[in-house]
């Protein structure tokens, strides 16, 4: 067995004290760190954090020296019992992260949990050295302070907060228990929220007929400030929400649809999982081109429970959805990069804005291509089948059957249902780079749904073909359409827009630029501490659309079998 402490004596430092306690017959061993962490598909460099790096043995102080990065090189000596000590910094507060303050220890143990390289197969034991008061939220098993994993891969899946504030409910479906956990300032409506989790997560349940463990974990960590951060992991999940006085009003659906997509992400990539993560080698990059599955599956399906389960109605559906196609068509990356080849790159950089137009969205493309596919398979199938009967093959068949799933194993499951090649889709518009409209019109149709598309509301947008972010009452250049009038004026991104014609925006932008319609506009611009002017010609055409969806007015009888099987 491998024993880990964890210590946190200076909570305002901010450094968790580690031990790892283990029995060796080899003359050198390898402590290795992990140098990513599931979920987030690239490298995280979390050694960074370590300082103050012993080796033991009998407690004679050993040599080492670091392989690289992230993993340091013990001499035995001959020594049996070995512990490794170091202090890892914990001051990031998102819900893939480990922090530590004067009010909770949370941990997310792949951040900070080395192991021994030969023995990632044997139990660990977690003793956490906290104060009486704290309570512990995790999903694994318990006895007193004293946690316990089968193997390392799941004690690296396994985050906890340690808090004397932690706020706790339950509710069961089936024979589940799903427990919910609140760390942080929020007054919790547990009558509203157990009934809207029972609901969505009955009907994930329903459709996979059982779900992948016995109990299960929502951690929620409700920040001050504005926040949204989910992080899946096969017996819980760890969310991070805000403002704390919103949490039940105006943030409330994002809690729900954050909660529900990373429920679903239990059996689709937690064990539903791409071959090539089969298992997790915590050492380096994982690549694999299913980002469409892992994640653009996982974000339409937990949007679609919300609306199947009742929780979301239609319109609150149609919000997110709308969401999804707005970033879809605002980036203009969609005609030269494809989804597979973005899934590919979330290890450069997946997950900031990058170059302006380079790559999709695993998420966003994802998601739309998930829709696309759902109807795929009713259609050809007649409506018998759909994605969830799909999705439920490749979890029976794979996961309980100890294999990932590969690119052609997807393709395979698609086509055994809907009885058709699926080969066009993928390869004209997950590997290749074929505008999505058409397959949207046409799906959206067959649903009995329209596909809506007006100028911008924003004349920056619309008229001029640039898009903004304030920043207190000036506005900063976030967006620029190809070829629009901003393009030709020379307007760069990241531009601070301070006033129009001479006149102040007064975070009135685009009111300002509307009273100029029939005018040139020139914009004072502060670019990299200089003062600069552009001047844009008098727009004749529209730039940016607003994307939406709505039901047809008086859909046919074909229209409306189909939109009741694809809620149901």
């Amino acid at each position: 067995m491998i024993s880990y402490q964890f210590s946190i004596e200076s909570p305002a430092q901010q450094y968790v004290q580690v031990q790892i306690r283990f029995e060796s017959t080899q003359e050198q061993e390898f402590i290795q760190l992990p140098s990513w962490r599931p979920g987030r598909y690239e490298l995280g460099n979390f050694a960074k954090n370590v300082r103050h790096f012993k080796v033991y043995g009998d407690k004679t102080i050993l040599k080492f020296e670091k392989t690289n990065k992230d993993c340091w090189k013990v001499e035995t000596a001959g020594k049996k019992e070995i512990v490794v000590e170091y202090q890892y910094y914990a001051t990031d507060l998102n819900a893939g992260s480990t922090y530590l303050d004067s009010e909770q220890f949370y941990a997310n143990p792949v951040n900070c949990c080395a192991y021994v390289q030969g023995k990632e197969n044997e139990p660990c034991e977690i003793k956490l050295n906290i104060p009486e008061h704290y309570e512990i939220a995790c999903g694994l098993k318990r006895e007193g302070n004293v946690l316990f994993a089968a193997d390392f891969d799941m004690l690296a899946d396994s985050p906890w907060i340690c808090s004397p504030t932690l706020q706790h409910d339950s509710y069961t479906v089936n024979d589940t228990l799903f427990h919910l956990w609140f760390q942080g300032e929020v007054k919790v409506d547990w009558e509203k929220l157990k009934k809207d989790f029972t609901a969505f997560t009955a009907k994930q349940i329903e459709k996979f007929s059982e779900f992948p463990v016995k109990e299960y974990h929502f951690l929620f960590q409700v920040v001050p400030f504005k926040a949204y951060h989910g992080v899946e992991h096969l017996t819980s999940t760890v969310i991070l929400l805000g403002p704390s006085f919103d949490i039940f009003d105006s943030v409330y659906p994002d809690l729900l649809g954050v909660s529900s997509h990373e429920l679903y992400h239990s059996w689709n990539v937690k064990s539903i999982r791409p071959v090539e993560m089969y298992p997790y080698n915590f050492t380096q990059e994982n690549y694999s081109r299913l980002g469409y599955l892992c994640e653009g599956v996982t974000t339409y399906m937990g949007d679609l429970f919300l609306l199947k389960s009742g929780v979301f109605s239609l319109q609150e559906y149609f919000t997110e959805l709308n969401g999804q196609l707005q970033k879809h068509f605002d980036n203009f990356a969609r005609f030269s990069y494809s989804v597979a080849d973005s899934s590919w790159d979330t290890w450069l950089d997946g997950y900031v804005p990058g170059a302006p137009n380079r790559k999709v969205s695993i998420y966003t493309e994802g998601c739309l291509l998930a829709l696309v596919t759902d109807v795929f398979v009713m259609r050809h199938s007649k409506e018998k089948y759909n994605l969830d009967d799909v999705m439920k093959r490749l979890y029976f068949d794979f996961y309980l059957h100890g294999k990932g799933v590969s690119e052609a194993d997807y393709r395979a499951t698609v086509e055994q249902l809907a009885g058709q090649s699926f080969g066009e889709i993928l390869e004209n518009y997950c590997y290749g780079t074929k505008p999505f409209e058409s397959i949207l019109v046409e799906s959206f149709e067959y649903l009995g749904l329209e596909l809506i598309h007006t100028p911008s509301k924003k004349y920056s947008a619309g008229k001029l073909g640039f898009k903004t972010i304030s920043h207190g009452p000036n506005f900063v250049v976030k967006a620029i359409y190809p070829g629009g009038p901003a393009e030709m004026g020379k307007l760069m991104l990241d531009d601070e827009i301070i006033a129009v014609n001479n006149f102040l925006c007064g975070g009135e932008l685009d009111k300002w630029l509307e009273h100029f319609d029939d005018d040139l506009k020139t914009l004072s611009i502060m670019r990299r501490g200089k003062l600069v002017e552009v001047t844009f010609p008098i727009a004749v055409r529209n730039f940016y659309l607003d994307y939406s969806v709505k039901k047809t007015e008086n859909p046919n009888h074909s229209q409306k079998r189909a939109f009741e099987r694809w809620v149901k």
